[in-house]
């Protein structure tokens, strides 16, 4: 039996701009979205036992076709005619339902894992194309890089020169539904979308990028999405914002000293998750 660990990151959102429904339902978006160092781990082995099994520390985490880490698994081992077969054992450390993508970050670890260790040496373009039809997110964890991503968000392109910056994420232990959020959203007619800036060096520059159509939304079901966010700029982040459909925010803080500071007071209150991370 062969078998790799690896790790699956979680992302955020510094721009969700959704621009128009389209006749299939799915909605046209312009999102700028770079990877984080929170990770789930991933453990892939693979078995002489035909079948997919996966197995995770959250109970709430299904551990059969109902898990996208699954469908990944067979969209692989569907190309290999052996019998072969799959265990894969997820550790979550990524809030779940939380708009960090985790769900999806792990099917592209999935993807890209079984791929080497299969032998099949599909293309990157293949995967992505492949990942798309598992999750809307799929594709950018494939690509690897902070990204611009358009369409459904299939089409990206890598975006240059962002800086690091510290972040402390906070989620307040609610499940926010990505497909209830977007059905959620009234669109009257079309968004004409504000041109993006050309250079992002500075903290400033990621503060000024902080956008995200679906605020609206979360918050007016779930108001402590906006309690998190004026308790972040509290504490001193220089700019928050919620992260996907949510109830994830993110504060952007200038130092790790000043997040970590931010992070010890609200730890205070345990029924939310809280953690100091920086993007990658």
């Amino acid at each position: 039996m062969k078998t790799v660990k690896l790790l699956a990151p979680a992302k955020i959102n510094y721009r969700l701009d959704v621009i128009r429904k389209r006749p299939d339902n799915y909605h046209d978006l312009r999102m700028v979205m770079q990877r984080i160092a929170l990770y789930d781990e991933i453990e892939i082995t693979l078995s002489d036992t035909s079948g997919i099994r996966v197995s995770c520390n959250r109970d709430s985490v299904p551990g059969g076709p109902g898990n996208i880490a699954w469908k990944a698994a067979e969209a692989l081992l569907s190309r290999v005619d052996s019998g072969m077969g799959v265990d894969i054992r997820i550790t979550k450390n990524i809030p779940v339902a939380a708009g960090l993508g985790g769900g999806s970050s792990d099917a592209a670890t999935v993807l890209m894992g079984l791929n080497g260790m299969l032998g099949l040496n599909l293309p990157l373009d293949e995967l992505m194309s492949l990942g798309l039809k598992l999750g809307t997110d799929v594709p950018f964890f494939i690509f690897g890089k902070t990204a611009l991503a358009e369409g459904v968000g299939e089409r990206l392109t890598e975006v240059h020169g962002l800086p690091k910056v510290w972040l402390v994420l906070v989620n307040p232990n609610v499940h926010v539904s990505t497909a209830w959020a977007y059905q959620s959203l009234q669109l009257t007619k079309d968004k004409v979308v504000d041109k993006l800036p050309q250079f992002c060096n500075r903290l400033r520059d990621v503060c000024d990028l902080l956008s995200n159509d679906l605020e609206f939304v979360t918050i007016k079901s779930y108001p402590v999405v906006q309690e998190i966010k004026e308790l972040l700029l509290l504490k001193g982040a220089a700019g928050v914002l919620m992260s996907g459909s949510g109830p994830t925010v993110f504060g952007v803080f200038e130092s790790e000293e000043i997040a970590r500071e931010c992070q010890t007071e609200i730890a205070n209150n345990d029924s939310w998750f809280s953690v100091v991370t920086h993007t990658i």
